[in-house]
């Protein structure tokens, strides 16, 4: 039967997962698959399985009792091998790699940080700014201006955009950067011009958030900061 993995952890660990259930109508009961240093917690995978919010919270909930007890290199939702050999086969050839990511994410949790801009205050600033985009809004709006004139003062006030929040970006990162271990980031969606994920030590995470904290109250009300943490680190594995 297929089995489902979710997490690798040392051998160190409690991996007290007797109490613990996974994914699954009815919920699937756990157990480890130990070779040499590592051990993997899985379960029987249920047929047809898909990324149901039941299922989501199930594999969550491993995560985070298994971070209560320890280090844990958390695994993707849905990953499946063919059987308990194939797993132990994966921990004996891949030992190396598991070992130096379970070193690095020891004590630590993940934050992720998402960053948006009000985007009137934003074209304000640039106008008042520019006095180049200024005199073209100006023109256009009085109706003076020659027809290509919306299209380079939209040209003129995206790239002011774009320059102004990777600056921004740049500069959030940088300041929180010195309370954690490591940091990714991925490509923004929707409005935010900032997505970042950090690996917070245990031992800095008062000065991360107190940071994370005083930087958006110094970058004012037109920017709206979205910190989601602590989580397991899937980021960094």
């Amino acid at each position: 039967m297929a089995v489902y993995i979710y997490s690798v952890v040392g051998k160190r660990h409690p991996a007290r997962v007797e109490e613990l259930t996974g994914v699954g109508d009815p919920p699937a009961a756990l157990r480890t698959v130990a070779a040499g240093p590592l051990c993997a917690v899985v379960s029987d995978a249920p047929d047809g399985l898909r990324a149901k919010r039941r299922d989501l919270g199930a594999h969550q909930q491993v995560q985070d009792a298994l971070m209560s007890d320890g280090t844990v290199l958390p695994l993707r939702f849905g990953l499946l091998a063919p059987d308990d050999e194939a797993v132990r086969q994966a921990l004996e050839e891949r030992a190396d790699e598991y070992l130096d990511r379970l070193r690095a994410l020891e004590g630590c949790t993940e934050y992720n940080l998402k960053a948006s801009q009000e985007e009137e205050t934003l074209l304000r600033q640039i106008l008042d700014s520019s006095g180049e985009a200024r005199r073209l809004n100006e023109e256009i709006r009085g109706g003076s201006a020659g027809p290509d004139a919306p299209m380079r003062l939209g040209e003129m006030v995206a790239a002011e955009v774009k320059a102004r929040q990777e600056a921004l970006a740049a500069g959030v990162v940088e300041a929180l950067r010195p309370f954690s271990r490591d940091q990714v980031q991925s490509p923004p969606g929707g409005d935010d011009f900032l997505s970042v994920s950090f690996l917070v030590p245990a031992d800095k995470e008062e000065l991360f958030l107190a940071t994370e904290l005083s930087v958006a109250n110094q970058l004012g009300e037109d920017l709206d900061f979205r910190l989601t943490g602590p989580l397991p680190p899937y980021s960094f594995v």
